[in-house]
């Protein structure tokens, strides 16, 4: 007997050894610092991480005002993660409305800042997102990652917490936007006045967003500061310019040849496009027009080997130019709340007209799209000049291929027609929308300042 209970105490005490000696050669493992591993890692990193946080915002299934809030929190704090690799590098804390003067690395202890730059980024992602928890599995894995690279003990603490940190108080101006209140604000009122906004097919879709003017703006003054203008007056008599307007639509439309139909398709970006058949909906998911945008961005930033630093400056930029550009757009559509070109057709001109892509759910003027790329292509032409060609493959992995570009500017205006040959737009709300963006642009450009 006591030698049956000595042999197991013997059998329990290697055991315990054992598992002692895996622990310990667990806990070895990546102590060391492997700093050329942890570069090579991270190079070109906050560009993989949004393309990640896009697929997580597309199955989600976010409108576009909402998805391009999300690329704009996650960008500055990704930003505000990488800036302390330069010290003449501003924090947006205190230029960005309301956002406050954020936390800084303390003087005694060691960082590595691309880990707190993606923690940051990645730990406001996941409060923004519906599926934080694929958020925070992408944030778990990148951890572990490192951690099997090799990173020094404290110094991967130091990144991690101030990371956390860095995401926490960019998340209390989330919080104070105004996007939790906006639903509690009445629901937008379908109005029988001839020329107003109504649900449109297939689905009879309510209002997206109504209150969307209601976001605090990034840096612009307020939604209204830079108002495009009313649309033409709605007119149902054939002389009438609106009328002219409506017909111009139509016609394009009913004559579109296969180039423009490929750019009105290349463009879509409607994030959840219904299809009926039979007694059946489905949807099928697309990129939102901001998340193009930043794609455009990121994939410059890869082509360029751009620095993580130059990326987090290009990727926050543009992203708040896109997210102040939508609350703007937003403020006008509902100011305006113009009945769209499908509606107008089918009461006055053709009752069985249908448009090339299909109506998004919310007032025509001005076009979302032709205000978020122009305000987009504005920054970008800022950050890496005038005629830098190049080759969009942004909708590539939604079945579509790529379009070369001579410019930013050459992609955002075709973004912009292609709302004409998609007949969901009437011109005035392109043009305007173009100037709209670009002055957006022009002043996200001239109040950010990054050193």
């Amino acid at each position: 007997m006591y030698q049956e209970t000595q042999k197991q105490y013997l059998v329990k005490v290697k055991s315990s050894s054992l598992l002692l000696f895996i622990l310990i050669v667990i806990s070895s493992c990546g102590s060391e610092h492997n700093q050329e591993g942890l570069d090579a890692y991270f190079k070109g990193s906050i560009s993989a991480y949004n393309r990640k946080l896009t697929d997580v915002i597309v199955s989600d299934i976010f409108t576009p005002p909402v998805a391009s809030r999300i690329y704009a929190y996650a960008n500055i704090a990704a930003y505000e993660g990488i800036r302390f690799e330069d010290a003449s590098k501003q924090s947006l804390g205190g230029q960005l409305n309301d956002l406050n003067k954020l936390s800084e690395p303390e003087a005694n202890k060691t960082y590595y800042y691309p880990l707190t730059s993606l923690v940051a980024f990645t730990e406001v992602a996941k409060s923004l997102v519906f599926d934080l928890e694929r958020i925070d599995n992408i944030q778990q894995e990148l951890l572990k990652e490192v951690q099997g690279i090799g990173i020094d003990k404290e110094t991967y603490e130091n990144s991690v917490s101030l990371g956390k940190k860095l995401g926490e108080e960019i998340l209390v101006r989330a919080s104070k936007d105004g996007y939790l209140r906006r639903t509690a604000l009445p629901r937008f009122s379908i109005s029988d006045t001839p020329g107003r906004w109504k649900p449109t097919p297939p689905d009879y879709m309510e209002a997206i967003e109504p209150h969307w003017r209601t976001i605090k703006t990034f840096v612009l003054d307020s939604a209204g500061q830079f108002d495009p203008g009313l649309p033409t007056a709605f007119d149902a008599e054939k002389d009438s310019k609106f009328y002219k307007e409506a017909s111009e639509v139509y016609e394009t439309v009913n004559n579109l040849d296969s180039t423009k139909l490929e750019i009105a398709k290349f463009w879509d970006c409607n994030p959840n496009i219904s299809t009926t058949n039979g007694h059946v909906m489905y949807f099928q998911q697309q990129i939102s027009p901001g998340g193009h945008w930043v794609h455009i961005t990121a994939q410059i930033l890869e082509e360029k080997n751009s620095s993580l630093l130059e990326s987090g400056i290009a990727l926050s930029k543009v992203s708040v130019a896109i997210a102040d550009a939508f609350i703007s757009c937003w403020d006008q559509k509902y100011k305006s709340s113009l009945t769209r070109p499908e509606t107008y057709i089918n009461n006055y001109i053709d009752q069985d007209w249908a448009p090339v892509l299909q109506t998004p759910a919310f007032p025509e003027h001005t076009s979302g799209h032709s205000v978020a790329s122009s305000a987009a292509a504005t920054v970008l032409t800022e950050l890496f000049g005038e005629n830098y060609a190049f080759v969009d493959a942004t909708e590539v992995p939604y079945g579509l291929p790529p379009r070369s570009f001579q410019s930013f500017w050459q992609a955002a205006e075709e973004a912009a027609i292609s709302r004409l040959y998609g007949g969901i737009h009437y011109r005035p709300a392109i043009d305007l929308g173009v100037k709209q963006g670009k002055a957006i642009g022009d002043f996200v450009v001239k109040e950010i300042k990054f050193e």
